[in-house]
């Protein structure tokens, strides 16, 4: 990874954390995307002594608005002059919906997207930069809806917290299926991943009672982040997958994600549907 930058979001904690350490120890150029200044501060100075090198820097963002992402963007973009790999990490789970002050539920406006306006936003310089790679985390979670159903994409009928993160999940396989088809020929990969369920502060913004139990029940069934992170790691490091794109792993192995993610109609009128809340003009976007 000497001379690889990448750039991870929602790299100030769990799985995110881990995989920037690890890709710095490799020898990459890291940036840890965070939303608050002393935490983000504090983690790129932790890593910094444990890689024993000072080649990782922080930007700051709150991902939950597309000006946010536009804003992390650019800051990219100023800074640097290639970008090897991106991991969009970043993501939450609600039990109550809440709107963001530009009108977005905030699951869909996290979780899905900041994947897509960032992974837009950066594409010109991730071909410039190929081979390069495009990592959305996912989760298995996405299999439990059946078909994306584009009426109630942010909530606006009815809403489950578990529910609302599942779609986004989906979404996250369907935009990165579209897109591996768009980039052929580009020589820029993009993959999603189930992490597996890990043990981190997932959840725990949730203030209800139901959920710190819920969450904490949780957190007594699942992985660390060392571990959870390695899919992550290897999608983003390892040669063994030069030129594999638009597949799903989980334990750093290709499988078959969910029936509905397969859905190339669903595919693009996700896509569609992103372009025109994310304000990008159709012969602005990316096609293969």
């Amino acid at each position: 990874m000497q001379g690889k930058v990448c750039l991870i979001t929602g790299a100030t904690n769990g799985i995110g954390k881990v995989a920037a350490l690890e890709l710095a120890k490799k020898g990459a150029t890291v940036i840890v995307a965070g939303r608050d200044p002393q935490k983000t501060e504090q983690v790129v100075r932790d890593i910094r002594q444990a890689a024993g090198h000072e080649r990782v820097y922080h930007a700051l963002a709150d991902l939950s608005l597309l000006s946010g992402v536009h804003a992390l963007a650019d800051d990219i973009l100023n800074r640097y002059d290639r970008l090897d790999v991106l991991l969009n990490n970043a993501g939450g789970i609600y039990n109550e919906r809440h709107v963001t002050s530009e009108g977005l539920e905030l699951t869909f406006a996290l979780n899905h997207m900041s994947y897509f306006l960032l992974t837009h936003r950066l594409l010109e310089l991730l071909c410039e930069s190929a081979p390069a790679r495009v990592i959305n985390v996912s989760s298995n979670a996405h299999f439990g809806i059946q078909k994306l159903d584009f009426d109630n994409l942010q909530g606006e009928k009815s809403y489950f917290g578990f529910g609302a993160y599942s779609r986004s999940k989906l979404a996250n396989v369907l935009f990165t299926y579209e897109l591996a088809r768009r980039l052929v020929g580009t020589g820029v990969a993009a993959n999603a991943l189930h992490p597996g369920a890990v043990s981190t502060g997932f959840g725990m913004n949730n203030k209800d009672v139901f959920s710190k139990v819920l969450f904490t029940l949780f957190k007594m069934v699942t992985i660390p982040p060392e571990q959870g992170a390695q899919t992550s790691i290897y999608l983003a490091s390892s040669p063994k997958v030069n030129g594999i794109t638009g597949k799903y792993f989980t334990k750093s192995k290709p499988v078959a994600s969910s029936p509905a993610s397969y859905d190339e109609e669903a595919q693009h009128r996700l896509w569609q549907v992103s372009e025109q809340i994310a304000g990008i003009s159709e012969s602005a976007a990316v096609h293969g």
